[in-house]
């Protein structure tokens, strides 16, 4: 019990404090840091790059920023309307996030090994989400909840990633081999241990 709350808690911390790491793009003037670093300049100056990259950080983050607070059983029994609003706040987000993330996933570093494992991620997330949307539309709870874990936890992925790669940059030996891995690595553990988590509250439900 204990390290469940505990593990809800950090998952709340790192939601909260990754979900707000898209401001940094608007107060920071040199746009030349973090994972834009790498990108060229021609494509910073691209119009229609830049507004699939800002919706896709900016309602990514809003996504993370409230997305945990959805799993917690006392709040959703005690105020039902808000976690609605919420939900709707929170899947309008991600199905826009997501569809702006396929695209700039197409221009990612690394070639085609990263640029498949972001959209494919952003595939995941995508319909993940549209079907936790369409099953609780049709009352269906348990498959709601289900998917809805999936779907925050291909959104975790935003934190993962951030978690990996100083670890895995000097193990590979520069960002670039790094990078090529993390594309995959930041969501496909997260689907693993969601399938695990379900399995077991499912498990304890029924």
């Amino acid at each position: 019990m204990l390290l469940k709350k505990t593990s809800y808690y950090l998952i709340a911390f790192c939601g909260i404090l990754i979900g707000l790491y898209p401001s940094a793009y608007f107060i920071v003037s040199d746009r030349k840091f973090g994972l834009l670093a790498s990108k060229s300049t021609e494509l910073l100056a691209d119009n229609l790059w830049n507004t699939m990259f800002y919706i896709h950080i900016v309602l990514g983050g809003i996504a993370l920023f409230i997305g945990w607070l959805q799993f917690n059983k006392k709040f959703r029994n005690k105020y039902l309307k808000r976690h609605k609003n919420i939900g709707k706040i929170y899947i309008f987000s991600v199905l826009l996030s997501s569809i702006s993330g396929l695209y700039i996933g197409y221009f990612a570093t690394g070639g085609i090994i990263a640029k498949s494992g972001f959209m494919t991620m952003a595939i995941a997330w995508f319909l993940t989400t549209l079907f936790a949307f369409t099953s609780v539309k049709k009352g269906d709870i348990k498959k709601h909840q289900k998917l809805m874990t999936y779907s925050y936890a291909i959104c975790f992925a935003a934190v993962t990633l951030r978690i990996y790669l100083p670890i895995f940059t000097p193990l590979f030996g520069g960002f670039l081999p790094a990078y090529k891995l993390i594309a995959w690595l930041c969501w496909l553990p997260n689907i693993l241990v969601a399938y695990f988590i379900n399995k077991q509250q499912f498990k304890t439900i029924n």
